[in-house]
């Protein structure tokens, strides 16, 4: 009875949602295809969005889900084109699949379903999500969680179809910006993560709030190290998706070093501050003398104007005097912030900010940027995982040590290159064995999973089989020893899916008083 309610109730949500966005899309000027297309997109997610809640777990509800995508199409997109071939819209695309106008709110996208909700994220997050205060990383952060958040958005259509769980490397927009994301989402939750992204101003500086989450949960080691890494990640990848920036920040590089060079010199650079703002303050009382002389201001019109071609000439003495009010007011600003350097606090500070900007900038010097971006995401899963250790250990309850086992087996199954996934990649081996180990003894001392061997060695090379199965439900999975002449193979299935036989390698000669399970019978995995 009280799954028949259910069910009633799903299909009321879901009528009430397509109303919705039909009415939304009927003041809409799109064309059929795209209107077609964004309903099939919300019926899609509605079949498949159940699955992805079980399988990832610490997600958006299906009703806050859809609310936001829905939200998203009425706020943010007033122009979506569908791409046809051969069209206009396909010479202004080249060889990218889609294009996000944020400014005009347009989208021109072809008919991928994926792709366009991928362009909907897009066009609806801010670009700056944290402070300027932090050099280089402000943008190259923010880039970070703002794509790893599209990704996110998009992984219910793409990965999830109703009845099983795919992943196709090649069609995630950035593996590396995926992994950070989720290592984060993971650590720190994606409520956290979500506030972020969608914060508008910059009174609260989230990039504190990430540090000290992570140390009072993980410790100031682990925390430093994150930080450390995904800052440096972030640089990286931007120089390998916007290789334009290399040339900026070459240049920034140069103007830095010769900032260093002169700071490392303190009574020199104290000296050449004290001239720099004599010669501001003698500037200002020029400006003021002659925006407040008639006879001056006019000479000053004449003079400029002399100097500059037709299109830049300035038109009248009113428009001049403006322009020098605002030329007095940056070198306020600019003697404003040379009288902060005379700070000794403030000159540690901005030393300091130097030091860490040219650090970030020496990356430009980086010669084969997939090496390094591979090796550092590496470094990050290393650190990941000692903090996945230490959030197993905390745990207390039957119903959060299955979502943490869900979740690592969701982390496993992440694509860590195109080629291969998390579980696969050889130098993070002992990391994800220990972890593994980790999360099996307290699942079986918590009653939750059964002990299949005395020996410990014997059971973690049985059960660490149901982190690698895409078996939507791990609460019904069965495992079955099969011994055939010399071998020992280990099968899973649930009641709909069988998996091929794996050979258990180095156990073929198990002793079956080892065994706490009896081969060649079907056993649950989870008590």
């Amino acid at each position: 009875m009280q799954k028949k309610k259910e069910k009633f109730l799903n299909k009321i949500v879901k009528k009430d949602y397509n109303n919705e966005l039909e009415m939304i899309l009927e003041k809409k000027t799109f064309d059929e295809t795209a209107k077609n297309l964004l309903l099939s997109i919300l019926y899609k997610i509605e079949a498949s969005y159940k699955d992805y809640e079980k399988i990832k777990r610490n997600v958006m509800t299906k009703e806050e889900y859809i609310k936001q995508c829905i939200n998203m199409i009425q706020e943010n997109c007033d122009n979506i084109t569908i791409c046809k071939m051969n069209s206009k819209e396909a010479d202004i695309l080249g060889d990218k699949t889609f294009l996000v106008d944020k400014e005009n709110k347009r989208i021109i996208c072809y008919p991928i379903e994926r792709k366009l909700l991928y362009c909907i994220a897009k066009i609806s997050k801010h670009d700056e999500i944290i402070k300027k205060d932090y050099p280089i990383i402000w943008e190259t952060l923010s880039n970070v969680i703002n794509v790893g958040n599209n990704i996110e958005i998009v992984e219910p259509l793409r990965d999830f179809n109703g009845y099983s769980w795919t992943t196709i490397h090649n069609e995630i927009e950035s593996i590396a910006y995926n992994i950070i994301y989720q290592n984060l989402r993971i650590l720190l939750g994606q409520e956290f993560l979500e506030k972020w992204i969608k914060n508008k101003e910059f009174i609260i500086d989230y990039m504190e709030i990430l540090k000290s989450r992570l140390e009072e949960k993980y410790g100031t080691k682990n925390q430093k190290d994150i930080v450390k890494v995904i800052e440096k990640l972030s640089v990286l990848l931007e120089l390998k998706y916007n290789p334009n920036k290399k040339e900026k920040y070459e240049k920034e590089k140069i103007e830095v070093e010769e900032t260093l060079k002169k700071i490392s010199d303190k009574e020199k650079y104290i000296e050449m501050i004290t001239k720099q703002k004599r010669k501001l303050a003698q500037e200002i009382k020029l400006i003021d003398e002659t925006v407040s002389d008639k006879t001056l201001l006019q000479k000053e019109y004449i003079k400029r104007n002399e100097n500059l071609p037709l299109k830049k000439k300035i038109f009248s003495v009113r428009i001049l005097s403006k322009l020098m009010q605002e030329e007095r007011n940056e070198k306020l600003d600019e003697l404003e912030k040379l009288n902060a350097l005379l700070n000794p606090k403030k000159f540690v500070s901005y030393k300091r900010e130097m030091e860490q900007k040219y650090t970030f900038l020496k990356l430009v010097e980086v010669k084969n940027l997939e090496k390094e971006i591979e090796k550092t995401l590496i470094k990050l899963q290393k650190v990941f995982l000692n903090c996945y250790q230490l959030k197993i250990k905390e745990i207390n309850g039957k119903s959060e040590m299955i979502d943490c086992i869900y979740q690592f087996r969701y982390y496993h199954l992440l694509p860590f290159t195109s080629e291969i996934d998390v579980s696969e990649e050889k130098e993070i081996q002992e990391e994800l064995k220990e972890t593994r180990r980790i999360l099996l003894d307290k699942a079986q001392e918590l009653k939750i999973i059964t002990v299949t061997s005395k020996n410990k060695e014997i059971d973690e090379e049985i059960l660490k089989n149901i982190f690698t199965i895409r078996m939507l439900i791990l609460e019904d999975v069965y495992i079955k020893l099969i011994k055939e002449k010399d071998k020992m193979y280990l099968q899973l299935f649930d009641d709909e899916i069988f998996e091929e036989k794996i050979e258990l390698k180095d156990f073929g000669n198990i002793n079956k008083k080892d065994l706490e399970i009896k081969v060649n019978k079907k056993i649950k995995v989870f008590i």
